[in-house]
């Protein structure tokens, strides 16, 4: 299975496992709750869907890589206390808590968060020593005589034998109280997961083009030369802030992310020719409706590379538009839904300027508890900052509930007008892009990518789903749809020597 299923059969899991019957107790008893065991190679996202369900479902996650451990770590020190059995006394050997299942306890006494999930990576890469201390674990749920919390549910994932030569194989006794999921990775997969975080267009753009270079592992005599999805998500967030600084992404910086000479090297030229072209072309221009004339004649003797490279450099100025309009309508939501709490409240309270701060620093801490427990992606805590900035700036001044009301509300309706202005913006630079896609490639294969890349964009999606483009509509279900799709996509692997 791909990761979007291991994902979803997780969560189906995690869901079931936590289900309780009408006296609050689990409906599968903890003996009945296998560990979910995730096989794959390294650098898919094993980590980061574990991440994703914790937060979706809103329960705990406490995550450790075993190879970073010891014997005394996992299981615990030992100590000599001493039992009378039958009139004798006994020395008997115990264990402190394992710092796993202490960090565990930690996690519900800080977050308060009584569910989750314990995750255990590279559980198959462990020491000799430690070997039979994670066979335990996953027969019985216990690191030494410490068992996993109740309502906690085990989740362990390893790598095949062909990608790490340390790894031991399981027994039939433990794989028999497992769930064992099998996960390859998978392109289509990861680009939706990658349109979600951004990743760098012209990454995005090579592996259209190049998509056996996504994930390779190959041995000879040189050594072991791979390149995995984690590389690629890594770089494309190197690439991003070297822009920002003016720093060039050489063949050299790529190596560092790409283990594999010829992937390297190839990647590292054309993130060359992307930059090269989108200063060419002037995206920016073809997205205000100022196209060169002569941008049509070189774009119609173009190369197929060349013709799609340019086809994602509008998909990603446009998703940069589709993103500040997220961004602001996200803001404008929950500055309005503080505002709608604010005045059911004002018109009841004496001191309508102090009832605000109270209400803003109630809302301020449970962003923050929120942000702690990993309730938020990155993105979410940058919005939620915003947002919280712009609360204090925009605090209400005058007399009266009204007056208050009517001062705070001030800043909340420049927000609207600016989001009003940038959705007209974006608005508009689809319909250019349109008019410049038409023109330079009618309803070719370019559109196809370029209406998929619209499509499969959950910002891009939302807005055109608020804001009609007939031209959209129409080459969405004319290109993308039945066997016309099918067939358009089969010309555009073999024109572009897929």
């Amino acid at each position: 299975m791909n990761i979007k299923q291991a994902k979803n059969e997780i969560k189906h899991t995690v869901q079931a496992y936590l289900a309780k019957d009408g006296q609050g107790e689990y409906k599968i008893p903890a003996v009945r709750q296998r560990p979910v065991l995730l096989m794959g190679p390294p650098g898919i996202g094993k980590t980061q869907i574990m991440e994703q369900i914790a937060r979706e479902l809103g329960i705990g996650l406490v995550a450790y890589t075993i190879t970073h451990h010891t014997r005394q770590s996992a299981v615990g020190l030992p100590f000599i206390r001493e039992e009378e059995f039958e009139g004798k006394t006994y020395s008997v050997t115990e264990y402190t808590m394992s710092e796993i299942i202490a960090s565990v306890y930690r996690k519900i006494r800080d977050s308060g968060q009584r569910e989750g999930i314990l995750f255990i990576d590279e559980i198959n890469c462990v020491s000799e020593t430690l070997a039979p201390t994670m066979l335990q674990f996953l027969q019985c749920k216990t690191f030494g005589n410490q068992a996993v919390p109740e309502g906690w549910l085990i989740v362990a994932a390893g790598n095949p034998p062909e990608y790490n030569k340390s790894v031991r194989d399981f027994d039939m006794v433990t794989l028999d109280r497992v769930r064992y999921l099998t996960v390859e990775a998978d392109l289509k997969v990861w680009k939706e997961y990658a349109r979600a975080q951004h990743i760098h267009g012209a990454i995005l753009s090579y592996l259209e083009l190049r998509p056996d270079n996504f994930y390779r592992v190959e041995a000879d005599v040189d050594g072991v030369r791979f390149v995995t999805a984690r590389g690629w998500e890594d770089l494309s967030a190197l690439m991003g802030v070297y822009e920002e600084l003016g720093l060039a992404v050489d063949e050299t910086v790529v190596m560092e992310f790409l283990h594999h000479e010829q992937i390297a090297e190839d990647a590292a030229a054309y993130f060359d020719l992307y930059r090269k072209y989108e200063d060419d072309y002037g995206i920016p221009e073809i997205l205000a409706g100022k196209v060169k004339p002569a941008v049509f004649a070189r774009i119609f003797k173009a190369a197929f590379d060349e013709r799609i490279a340019v086809t994602n450099l509008l998909c990603d100025g446009l998703h940069g538009l589709f993103q500040k309009t997220a961004e602001a309508r996200d803001l404008a939501d929950g500055w309005y839904a503080f505002l709608k709490e604010y005045r059911s409240a004002v018109a009841e309270d004496a001191q309508p300027v102090e009832l605000y701060g109270r209400l803003l620093a109630e809302r301020e801490q449970a962003f923050l508890s929120a942000a702690e427990n990993g309730s938020y992606t990155r993105e979410q805590k940058s919005r939620g900052k915003q947002l919280l900035r712009l609360l204090k700036e925009n605090s209400p001044q005058g007399d009266g509930a009204k007056e208050c009301f009517m001062s705070a509300a001030a800043g909340f309706e420049r927000q609207k007008e600016a989001l009003a202005a940038l959705e007209t913006q974006t608005a508009q630079a689809v319909e250019y892009a349109f008019d410049f896609m038409e023109q330079a490639f009618e309803k070719g294969q370019e559109m196809v990518v370029f209406v998929t890349e619209l499509t499969m964009g959950s910002e891009s999606a939302l807005f055109l789903s608020e804001h009609t483009c007939e031209r959209y509509r129409q080459y969405s279900e004319q290109l993308l749809t039945g066997t016309r799709r099918a067939e358009l996509l089969s010309e555009l692997a073999r024109d572009g020597e897929l």
